[in-house]
């Protein structure tokens, strides 16, 4: 067999590696077309913000817009179906909402996807951004929130917002963070007994290969001394009984305490 066709990593039923760079994802590869959405009369589209890197987002547009909106800028997870839930959000919270293609692993390592979203927080913060944005959203009013590893580029983001406030014309107002994931070499709580934490363990590690390893400060905000610089003073975590994440933002809600 030719050594081309060597598996170099893999994942179960997540990604397979193969030696000459050629991956093949098994799973969260479907995309749902932007458009009207029927039930809710929410519009969406896709915007392309750096041809170079054919970054993209998706802008989604409430039926009633008779006023300047609140922005959210949403982070979507890994293999959240979220596309229908955004047209929810849309209309049940009458926001402007703007989500974020970032790259993602193992094609585009850590820290692409964090890269790719602060390019397209500061797209939303230019001069001339799309006239949806221009026309409806009020960036004196701005969010950011995400699932799992989006929630975890959220609360980067602030960091980002906080520590770089003037590269930005946005007021942020808070984050909300639904189970993110974040990690760490020591367990805590529930996380020794669970039966995916090696699977959480080999997926960062498959994300972040240059990365300092399980304690590294992009998925552990006890590690990360710019934790303090979080540009917001309202954040929202929202956490799942079962999930394998919940002690460990239970830990974050102390960290962003002390």
């Amino acid at each position: 067999m030719d050594s081309s066709d060597d598996i170099i990593g893999e994942i179960h039923g997540v990604i397979r590696v193969y030696k000459d760079g050629r991956f093949e994802i098994h799973s969260g590869t479907d995309v749902v077309p932007a458009g009207i959405d029927l039930s809710s009369g929410v519009q969406s589209k896709d915007v392309v913000i750096s041809p170079e890197t054919n970054l993209s987002v998706r802008l989604y547009l409430p039926k009633t817009t008779t006023k300047k909106l609140p922005l959210l800028i949403y982070f979507h997870g890994g293999g959240f179906v979220y596309h229908n839930f955004l047209n929810l959000v849309a209309s049940e919270s009458n926001v402007v909402i703007v989500s974020v293609d970032y790259r993602t692993a193992s094609e585009y390592p850590l820290p692409t996807c964090f890269d790719d979203s602060w390019e397209a927080i500061t797209w939303v913060a230019g001069n001339c951004p799309d006239p949806w944005l221009n026309e409806y959203a009020d960036l004196e009013n701005v969010f950011f929130a995400g699932d799992s590893a989006g929630g975890t580029i959220a609360h980067h983001m602030a960091i980002r917002v906080g520590s770089e406030n003037s590269s930005v014309s946005l007021n942020l107002q808070g984050i909300m963070m639904l189970y993110p994931y974040f990690w760490g070499e020591d367990r805590i709580g529930s996380e020794a007994e669970h039966p995916w934490k090696r699977f959480v363990d080999k997926i960062w590690m498959f994300a972040h290969p240059g990365g300092s390893g399980l304690d590294d400060p992009l998925i552990n905000p006890d590690k990360d001394p710019k934790v303090s610089d979080l540009g917001c003073s309202r954040v929202l975590v929202c956490l799942a009984e079962k999930d394998i994440f919940k002690d460990r933002g239970s830990y974050y809600k102390e960290i962003l305490g002390k």
